[in-house]
C-alpha cells in the first residue's frame, strides 16, 4: 500500500497487510455526515483494490463507535441527502467487497451505527457499548439490510424483539445472542479485532478467502442446498488447482508462514471477477 490518503472524517492506518479506518467526528460521536458516508465508500472502494490490504478494520474516535446518522446533516438512513457515498454499492452491498471488514465496536453503536457494522463480515463489541436498532422509536423503519440479516444472525424470536422494541443493549448481551463474535473491555476492542485481522492477512490465502466470503453470502440467499454443495465443490476443485493449495500445505508441513502469490483479483474465478 503506498502512503495513506487524507480524509476529513477518517484516520487511515496501515501495517502488516491490515489497514484500520477510525470514523473521526469524536464530537458527533462520529455520527454519519454526507461526508463521512462518502468518504468510507471512497475509502473501502480503494482498500479492496490494494492488494497489499487484506483486512480491514473499522472503528470510531473517542467513546463511540457511531450513533447513526447526522440528522443535523440531512442525513436519513437509506436515502442520504442525495450526495455521492450514502447509495454507493460498496455501502449498500459490501458483502461484495473481496476484503474481509472487521467492526471493532468500540462504544455506542445504533442505528445506522449498528447496521453498517451488521453487514461487515465480523464484529467485536466493547461490553459496555450500548447498541441498538433504535428506527422505531425514530418514527423509522428498519435500514442497512436489518430486516433480512439480522435473523439470520440472532434467529427470527430475537430479531423481532430488537427491530419492533429498537430498545438499547449492552455489547455483553450482543455476544450472547450472536450479533457479535466476541465482547471485550473497550479498551481491548481495537486489538482484539487487529489481532484477527492479523491473523487472516498472514495465514489465509487471498483468493480463498475471497471466494470463501462470496460462497458463504450467496449460501444465505440459496434455498436449494444441493445447489449451494455443488457450487461450493466447484470451487473448492478451483481453490485445488491454485499455487495457494500446494504453497498452504507445504507451508503447514515445514511449520512456517505461508507466502502467498494469489493475491490479485486477477487470481480470481472469472466470474467472481466480472460481478467486482
Amino acid at each position: 500500500m503506498s502512503g495513506p490518503p487524507e480524509f476529513e472524517t477518517l484516520l487511515v492506518e496501515h501495517d502488516r497487510g491490515v489497514t484500520v479506518l477510525t470514523l473521526n467526528r469524536p464530537e458527533r460521536r462520529n455520527a454519519f455526515d454526507s461526508v463521512m458516508t462518502s468518504e468510507l465508500a471512497r475509502a473501502m472502494r480503494m482498500l479492496d483494490d490494494d492488494d497489499a490490504v487484506r483486512a480491514i478494520v473499522v472503528t470510531g474516535a473517542g467513546k463511540a463507535f457511531s450513533v447513526g446518522a447526522d440528522i443535523s446533516d440531512g442525513i436519513v438512513p437509506g436515502r442520504g441527502t442525495g450526495r455521492e457515498g450514502s447509495s454507493d454499492p460498496v455501502l449498500l452491498r459490501p458483502w461484495e467487497l473481496r476484503t474481509p471488514v472487521i467492526a471493532a465496536i468500540n462504544g455506542a453503536a445504533v442505528g445506522m451505527g449498528l447496521t453498517y457494522p451488521l453487514m461487515w463480515d465480523i464484529r467485536i463489541a466493547a461490553e459496555d457499548a450500548k447498541m441498538g436498532f433504535v428506527f422505531t422509536r425514530r418514527g423509522l423503519v428498519p435500514e442497512g439490510n436489518a430486516s433480512w440479516l439480522l435473523s439470520r444472525l440472532v434467529g427470527a424470536a430475537v430479531a423481532i424483539e430488537l427491530l419492533l422494541t429498537g430498545r438499547i443493549f449492552s455489547g455483553a448481551e450482543a455476544e450472547r445472542l450472536g450479533l457479535v463474535s466476541k465482547a471485550v473491555p473497550a479498551n481491548q476492542v481495537l486489538d482484539n479485532a487487529v489481532e484477527l485481522a492479523v491473523d487472516i492477512a498472514a495465514n489465509t490465502s487471498p483468493a480463498a478467502t475471497a471466494v470463501t466470503k462470496r460462497l458463504f453470502y450467496r449460501s444465505l440467499e440459496q434455498p436449494d442446498r444441493v445447489e449451494a454443495r455443488r457450487e461450493e465443490l466447484e470451487y473448492f476443485r478451483w481453490a485445488s488447482g491454485q499455487p495457494d493449495a500446494k504453497e498452504g500445505v507445504q507451508a503447514f508441513l515445514e511449520k512456517r508462514i505461508p507466502e502467498w502469490t494469489c493475491v490479485s483479483r486477477d487470481h480470481l474465478p472469472e466470474v467472481f471477477r466480472r460481478e467486482e
